[in-house]
């Protein structure tokens, strides 16, 4: 069984054999049943007749699942016919169909198999016919070579039909397989960018959670922690200061509702939210932060970007809740900004206790504001200060200013 299977036409497999079938049964019925009421002579029975058309026909069934097979059987029937029957009989117009089939199912050279065995048919037919017939003439010569061009064009003809058809068939095949490649490559592109953009999108969420939330509740506690001073020593400065936590408490709440709002589908419309906070909020942000930091505005500012300023401002942001959490209780901090026509300049500078200042090292701070930085095209400098204290420098370029029009000057009396 396995030898069989090595001849069986594996992309074939599953086609069903009743079509297989169907083509050599109405070639039968046409072909070879009517045979014996020909008046065949005296020398032809017409029982061999009838089997030798089978022999030639019936093997057709294997043309697609078994194509070499059925190459065999036919030359086997070929042989009984070419013994049996001096003259062709109408069942080898099934030889041009094999030869198309083998040519059309089987592989490399294999397949010139069929040539050879139909070329020797073309020459070993026409001799029985004409030559072995008992006579020899001018005119059954002519005949045998007529005979010989159109047996071998019968078998040359749909040979080059069915290896043409099946390089047809292979290149649309490597077509497909090439098409369905790049298609599996474009589907893995859009998911690699899918999820490198869903990572970009978790990164920058929480990168501003930790900015609003450290920041606030730093706020708070540096708020509380004084309130709890002055409400001994200075009640009526208590409420202030009391003041201060609730409005820090709902602008962080005001924050966590807008980063929500973009993440939720069914959220409200973003103008219910407060906007994103810019260049235009630092000093209310600074100052609610305490009187231990201290702000030097630019000497001149130009406009800039939403992103640029909400990148400006959540440095400084997480730089001075770096100072209210770890520098210490003393420590005081100055917040620098210097623009030039190209750069913007952000300084954030401490005392405190630099080193020594205590932390769990659980936080992002720092590589949540590098990260921004270096999405904005800049750099991002921070470490201790020979003097003592904490340093952040960030250095941000300046999206170029488009040149204003120049107004041309009309002379008087001239048209444009």
């Amino acid at each position: 069984m396995r030898f069989i299977e090595r001849f069986e036409v594996a992309e074939n497999r599953d086609l069903p054999w009743a079509a297989d079938f169907l083509l050599p049964a109405v070639m039968w019925v046409l072909l070879g049943l009517p045979f014996p009421a020909y008046d065949t002579g005296p020398d032809v029975m017409p029982a061999g007749a009838l089997i030798a058309s089978t022999a030639l026909i019936l093997p057709l069934a294997l043309r697609r699942h078994y194509p070499l097979i059925m190459l065999a059987l036919m030359t086997l029937g070929g042989l009984y016919t070419v013994a049996a029957v001096p003259f062709p009989l109408p069942a080898i117009a099934a030889v041009p169909i094999a030869i198309y089939h083998v040519a059309r199912w089987v592989q490399g050279p294999r397949a010139r198999i069929s040539v050879v065995v139909g070329t020797a048919a073309s020459i070993i037919g026409p001799a029985r016919w004409t030559l072995l017939s008992g006579t020899s003439s001018a005119s059954l010569l002519i005949a045998f070579a007529l005979m010989v061009a159109i047996c071998i064009g019968m078998v040359l003809s749909p040979y080059m039909v069915g290896r043409r058809v099946q390089e047809t068939a292979r290149t649309r095949k490597a077509q497909q397989d090439v098409a369905a490649e790049r298609y599996q490559r474009a589907i893995q592109s859009r998911e690699q960018a899918a999820r490198i953009a869903e990572t970009r999108a978790r990164t920058e969420i929480a990168r501003e959670l930790h900015d609003i939330v450290a920041h606030s509740l730093s706020v708070m506690i540096v708020q509380a922690e004084g309130g709890k001073a002055l409400a001994s020593k200075y009640p009526e400065r208590a409420e202030e200061v009391l003041g201060t936590i609730a409005e820090t408490g709902r602008e962080a709440l005001g924050e966590m509702r807008r980063i929500v709002g973009v993440l939720r589908a069914d959220a409200p419309p973003a103008a219910e939210y407060t906007p994103t906070p810019g260049l235009a909020e630092l000093p209310e942000m600074l100052a609610k932060a305490g009187d231990r930091i201290s702000y030097v505005p630019p000497a001149w500012l130009p406009e800039v970007p939403t992103t640029l300023g909400l990148t400006v401002y959540r440095i400084v942001q997480e730089s001075v809740t770096n100072v209210l959490k770890h520098a210490g209780p003393e420590a005081r901090a100055t917040v620098k900004l210097q623009a030039t026509p190209r750069f913007l300049r952000v300084e954030i500078t401490d005392d405190g206790d630099g080193s020594s200042a205590t932390s769990d090292g659980a936080g992002s701070g720092l590589k949540g504001m590098r990260e921004r930085v270096s999405t904005m095209g800049g750099t991002l400098v921070a470490g201790e200060r020979p003097e003592g204290g904490y340093s952040v420098v960030a250095l941000l370029p300046l999206p170029p200013r488009r040149p204003q029009p120049r107004a041309r000057v009309v002379p008087e009396g001239v048209r444009t």
